[in-house]
């Protein structure tokens, strides 16, 4: 986990985005998002590893359905950065991660949690900015680097964890308030939390995270 944070700084600009544990079973059976529950499940899984069923909040409806690119059926057996590549919710995210040549670091790491910003909150940073960042990876890392977390956790998990050191550890601790679909990333709402991938847990969320605003 040492090689990527250093990495954030160099030429590559290393990074993480988003979540779940070093188990293959997860996503891969499991209802659809339409059988989803309102609320994330009272149990916990001390790996952080999550299944279909556990999915929650009020975007995972725009996920895709069934085996289709995007769905969790389709997003479970892969690396999350592979995974988030295809999720409807995340096609700024995943520029940015391309932007930053992190797509490898990040499929390639074991259990993580990922804190991934919807496109609406990276357009409400503007054009100008986005494409700013996206054009300076020494700057762009360490923001991305603050969504990722290296370990991985469920819903309950996070709630039981309240606070959380990401891969920026000098941006401040992520704060975890609320539980379900109250929960809240340092004041970003959680739009659909819980998602399973191969090495990651996914928790997509409506704000893009602003390191060094949480250090109290």
């Amino acid at each position: 986990m040492k090689s990527l944070r250093l990495a954030g700084i160099g030429a590559a600009a290393a990074l993480a985005l988003t979540a779940c544990g070093s188990t293959d079973n997860n996503a891969s059976s499991g209802s659809s998002p339409s059988a989803m529950p309102s609320s994330a499940p009272m149990s916990s899984s001390s790996s952080g590893v999550t299944t279909n069923d556990q999915v929650f909040g009020p975007a995972c409806s725009q996920l895709p359905q069934g085996s289709a690119p995007g769905s969790l059926d389709s997003m479970g057996p892969q690396p999350v950065a592979s995974a988030a590549s295809t999720n409807p919710l995340l096609t700024k995210l995943v520029a940015a991660v391309k932007a930053t040549n992190l797509v490898d670091t990040l499929n390639s790491q074991q259990a993580i949690t990922v804190f991934a910003p919807a496109d609406p909150a990276f357009t409400a940073l503007g054009d100008a900015k986005f494409k700013e960042l996206a054009a300076n990876p020494n700057q762009l890392a360490p923001i991305l680097q603050y969504h990722v977390v290296g370990k991985r956790y469920d819903a309950k998990g996070l709630e039981q964890a309240g606070t959380l050191t990401s891969l920026n550890a000098a941006g401040g601790p992520l704060k975890i308030e609320g539980s379900g679909e109250n929960m809240t990333v340092n004041g970003a709402k959680i739009l659909c939390g819980n998602i399973p991938t191969k090495n990651a847990t996914v928790f997509v969320i409506d704000k893009v995270l602003t390191p060094g605003t949480n250090k109290n």
